[in-house]
């Protein structure tokens, strides 16, 4: 029997993850618009039911991909079935990820963790291998919930990434969240 990770959101919950309000609230085109352009390769790990790997499969255009990952099967299926036929399909690859490994080999322009790496048991670990993934000159961006995540927290996984190699960029304005553009 495996072990539910109590840390993880529950696919039960998916419909709050992915809604109208949510896009109202934390509309994708505002948020990454100024990380995402034409051809690249992004990572949304932790993508949930696809939110924001659905706008920008749209963003990367027919040259660039999503590396859609998540831990759970339901929400990767849940992905599956928005996409499906539709003409971003073939710009998203889902992944699913190990319980303490994102597993993603291929280099990547751009991290985007959205309310997730709180969840994640060991931070270092974790940075670590999203630093490796990334491009030279790759962009990590996190976003925490701050109703969930205090600032002393968020401020220690930043110091953790910075001690990684990270170099902080821009501390951008999100609805309800604390969040940190990285480059390596």
């Amino acid at each position: 029997m495996v072990k539910k990770n109590k840390r993880v959101c529950p696919v039960e919950n998916a419909k709050g993850l992915d809604n109208i309000f949510r896009k109202w609230i934390h509309n994708p085109k505002k948020i990454l618009g100024e990380y995402v352009n034409e051809g690249m390769v992004v990572l949304d790990v932790g993508c949930g039911p696809g939110l924001y790997s659905v706008e920008m499969a749209k963003m990367v255009g027919e040259s660039g991909k999503v590396i859609a990952a998540d831990l759970q099967e339901g929400m990767l299926k849940r992905l599956k079935n928005k996409i499906q036929g539709t003409k971003i399909e073939t710009r998203i690859e889902l992944h699913k990820c190990d319980e303490n490994r994102i597993g993603i080999t291929e280099k990547v322009n751009l991290v985007f963790a959205f309310y997730m790496v709180h969840e994640v048991p060991n931070q270092e670990t974790f940075l670590a291998e999203m630093c490796s993934v990334l491009k030279p000159d790759g962009t990590f961006f996190i976003i925490e919930p701050s109703f969930h995540v205090s600032k002393q927290a968020f401020e220690e996984t930043i110091t953790k990434a910075v001690a990684i190699g990270f170099k902080p960029i821009k501390t951008p304005k999100v609805a309800l969240s604390r969040a940190q553009v990285l480059r390596i």
